[in-house]
């Protein structure tokens, strides 16, 4: 399957087990992180294959693979990490740029990547429907993963990027408490160690 991004469906929950690194999500099993899906066969014939995907330092992606990086340009979905969050937008780094198997650009970023490939995301960007009614830190916080799409380049430090649509939105992110979070429907993920809700914009699976 090679490399898979956040939000990816990897099998059936009828047929496979999520193991770490990956969460249920409407009867299917999605990535939670990127990486490579490691397939653990069924210890017996009543159990299920288990999915995985280990985590990778910060050195695990050679240098040829970011080399051949896309920039991002009007269109491009990015992946974002929420760097900050005001009233009326925030700021991400782009992790990202068109997400695929075959492209794949610096997920674990340094203080200048965050710098270089900065995203801003206005109110008025977050969904299509009620603008008027979006309370920025009800659709996203500090730490949250996120899929967008470019809308405008900007000026050199700032790329405008929007997740107005179903497929957009948080693909990754940890509660209060610290643990990893499923989505729960299009506007709460819920905590997967105590099920507590907490609000989002959350992004459809892909």
């Amino acid at each position: 399957m090679g490399v898979v991004v956040p939000g990816q469906v990897l099998a059936s929950a009828s047929s496979h087990l999520a193991g770490p690194g990956t969460h249920v999500f409407e009867n299917q099993i999605c990535a939670s992180i990127v990486g490579s899906v490691v397939t653990t066969p069924a210890a017996s014939s009543s159990t299920k294959p288990i999915l995985s995907i280990p985590r990778k330092s910060s050195t695990s992606f050679p240098s040829s693979a970011l080399d051949v990086s896309p920039l991002p340009k009007v269109g491009s979905v990015v992946l974002c990490r929420v760097i900050r969050v005001q009233q009326r937008q925030l700021t991400a780094s782009i992790l990202i740029v068109d997400p695929s198997p075959s492209s794949i650009a610096s997920y674990t970023q340094t203080t200048d990547d965050e710098l270089q490939f900065q995203a801003v995301l206005r109110k008025e960007d977050v969904r299509a429907h009620e603008k008027d009614k979006i309370v920025m830190n009800e659709m996203y916080r500090v730490g949250d993963i996120i899929r967008a799409a470019v809308i405008s380049l900007g000026d050199e430090r700032n790329y405008y990027i929007s997740t107005a649509g179903n497929e957009f939105g948080v693909v990754v992110a940890k509660s209060e408490a610290g643990n990893a979070m499923v989505p729960a429907s299009w506007k709460e993920m819920r905590d997967a160690v105590t099920g507590k809700g907490e609000s989002r914009k959350v992004a459809k699976p892909a």
